[in-house]
C-alpha cells in the first residue's frame, strides 16, 4: 500500500487553517487545501499495515464510540491510488462506498484516522483531507457525473422525505440503480443539516448545491416547502410511490426547562445557525454582519454545534462569548483504560474556541457548570444566566453560584430524536435493524432511525436503505 516507508519520510500535514484574524472577517471555508504534490506525499504515509483498522467502524470500550470508518470506506486502496497519481481510479474506489465524500471530507470528525494503525505510536494518515482532494478533483474532471449515470430506468418510483445526508445518499444510490426518485423537503432549501445545521465557513453551501444540482441533472426530482401532513398526506405518498424512505433526521432539540426559559433571546442552536446561513446566502460570503455588536452571548453545550455557534457569533460581532459545559474537561492524553484502537476520549480546542481565544484574549469555556435559571429584564428579554459548579456526579457544589451576563443564549445540547408524529402518519410503530418497518412500504434511515449521530453514519444508512429498497422492488418483477 503506497510507499512502505512513506510514514518515515513525511510528517503529517493537514490542510492548513486560514489565520484567525483573516477568517473571522468572512464566511469562506476555514481551510486551504494542500498542493497536489503535498497531498500525494500525505497519501504515501498510508503504510502496508496488514490490518487496516481505519476502514471498519468498530465500537470499543465502555463508551461505545466507533473507531474506524462506519461506512467501510476502502481507505488503504484509494490512498495507494492517490499516491500513484491515479486520481480517477482513486475516486472510483472512494465512490464505491461513499456517495457524498465532499461532505465527509469537510465535516466528518474522521474516526478512521483515530483507528489508523499509525496513530498507535504517531500521527495517523490525513484520510479526511485526502478524501476531500479526491472528490474535488473528481468534480473538476467530470468524473462524478459519469459515476451517477444509470444503464436503464425502471418503472419503480421512490419518495424520500428529507434531503439531509441520509436522504441525499439514498437518492443518489437509487437513481444510480435506475429508479425514479423524488425528494420532499419541508424547508425552502435542500440539504437538511448540510445546508442549515453547519455554518458556511465549515461547509460552503456552494459545495452542497453542487451535488444537488448534479442530482437534478441526473434525474432526481426535488420538491421544497412541502411538509408531510400539511401540504401532502402520508396516504398520498404511499399511493403514488412504490416505496417511501423517511430520512428526516433527529430534529427534536434538547431543551433546558429551568426558571426563566420563556425569556426572549433564548434560542436553539440549530435555529440560530439556520438564520446565520440564510444571511450568508442573501448577502454573500464577504459580508460579516455586525448584528450582535455590543451583545454578550452564552452558548450552553459543547461539541461541534457549540463550536459552530461560537464561531458564528464572533463573525457577527459579539462583544463577548461564553460557553458553559456541564461535563468535566477531558484529559489531554489517553487514559490507561482508553487504549488504541478505541476512539481517544481526549480534549481538543475547537476552531471556534481557538477563534474566541484570539478574539477575546481568554479561554471562554467553563466546564463542570450547570445552568440553573435565566434572569430577564422587565420587558422579558434575557439579561443573565444563573449557574452552579457541579461535581463528577453532576451534583451542585455549595456556594459556587454565579451569574453570567447574556443578551443571547444559545442552547447547543444536542438532539433527542425524530419527530414521532411523522412516523405515526405512516403507521410506523417498529423500525428494524435492516431499515424496514412494520409498514412494508416505508423504510427509515439515518438519524431518524438511530438518533443523533455523525454525517458518515447517515450516509451509510442512506446507501444501505437504498439497496434494501432496490432488492425489494426488483423482487416484485419476478412475483
Amino acid at each position: 500500500m503506497a510507499d512502505p516507508f512513506g510514514f518515515l519520510k513525511y510528517q503529517r500535514q493537514d490542510n492548513p487553517f486560514r489565520p484567525v484574524s483573516e477568517r473571522t472577517t468572512d464566511w469562506y471555508e476555514l481551510q486551504e487545501p494542500l498542493a497536489e504534490k503535498q497531498r500525494t506525499e500525505q497519501a504515501a504515509r498510508c503504510m502496508n499495515c496488514g490490518i487496516p483498522f481505519c476502514h471498519s467502524g468498530t465500537f470499543y470500550g465502555t463508551q461505545k464510540v466507533a473507531s474506524g470508518c462506519p461506512n467501510d470506506n476502502l481507505i488503504p486502496e484509494w490512498n495507494d491510488l492517490l499516491y500513484q497519481g491515479r486520481f480517477k481510479a482513486a475516486f472510483e474506489r472512494l465512490a464505491k462506498t461513499n456517495p457524498l465524500p465532499e461532505m465527509t471530507g469537510r465535516v466528518c470528525p474522521a474516526p478512521c484516522e483515530k483507528g489508523c494503525t499509525e496513530s498507535l505510536n504517531g500521527d495517523g494518515v490525513t484520510i479526511h483531507d485526502n478524501e476531500r482532494f479526491i472528490i474535488d478533483k473528481a468534480f473538476e474532471e467530470g468524473w462524478v457525473k459519469e459515476s451517477g449515470l444509470f444503464v436503464t430506468r425502471t418503472k419503480f418510483k421512490v419518495a424520500i422525505v428529507g434531503s439531509g445526508p441520509a436522504g441525499l445518499a439514498a437518492a443518489w444510490r437509487l437513481n444510480q440503480l435506475g429508479h425514479n426518485v423524488t425528494i420532499y423537503e419541508r424547508s425552502d432549501r435542500f440539504g437538511g443539516l448540510l445546508m442549515y445545521g453547519i455554518p458556511n465557513m465549515k461547509l460552503d453551501k456552494d459545495i452542497v448545491m453542487r451535488r444537488i444540482n448534479l442530482m437534478q441533472e441526473l434525474g432526481v426530482k426535488f420538491i421544497a416547502n412541502t411538509e408531510i401532513g400539511v401540504d401532502i398526506t402520508a396516504a398520498d405518498l404511499e399511493k403514488k410511490y412504490d416505496r417511501v424512505i423517511l430520512a428526516t433526521g433527529a430534529s427534536v432539540p434538547r431543551d433546558l426547562n429551568v426558571t426563566g426559559r420563556h425569556f426572549q433571546g433564548i434560542q436553539f442552536a440549530v435555529d440560530y445557525l439556520t438564520e446565520a446561513t440564510k444571511d450568508v446566502l442573501k448577502h454573500g460570503k464577504d459580508a460579516t454582519s455586525k448584528k450582535l455588536a455590543g451583545k454578550h452571548v452564552v452558548v450552553i453545550g459543547g461539541g461541534d454545534t457549540g463550536n459552530d455557534c461560537i464561531a458564528v457569533a464572533i463573525r457577527q460581532g459579539a462583544a463577548s462569548v461564553k460557553q458553559l459545559e456541564i461535563t468535566p474537561a477531558l484529559p489531554t492524553q489517553r487514559a490507561s483504560d482508553n487504549p488504541w484502537p478505541e476512539y481517544p476520549l481526549t480534549g481538543k480546542i475547537g476552531y471556534g474556541q481557538e477563534e474566541a481565544l484570539q478574539t477575546f484574549g481568554e479561554t471562554i469555556t467553563t466546564y463542570s457548570t450547570s445552568t440553573t435559571g435565566f434572569i430577564g429584564a422587565e420587558r422579558g428579554q434575557v439579561i443573565g444566566v444563573e449557574t452552579v459548579a457541579v461535581d463528577q456526579n453532576f451534583q451542585p457544589i455549595p456556594e459556587t453560584n454565579q451569574v453570567v451576563r447574556a443578551d443571547l443564549v444559545l442552547l447547543a445540547m444536542g438532539f433527542l430524536g425524530a419527530e414521532k408524529s411523522l412516523l405515526e402518519q405512516f403507521s410506523v410503530a417498529e423500525v428494524y435493524d435492516d431499515y424496514t418497518t412494520n409498514n412494508e412500504r416505508v423504510l427509515v434511515a439515518g438519524d431518524a432511525k438511530r438518533g443523533p449521530s455523525l454525517v458518515i453514519w447517515a450516509i451509510f444508512e442512506g446507501r444501505k436503505t437504498a439497496e434494501k429498497v432496490d432488492e425489494a422492488l426488483r423482487a416484485l418483477v419476478y412475483q
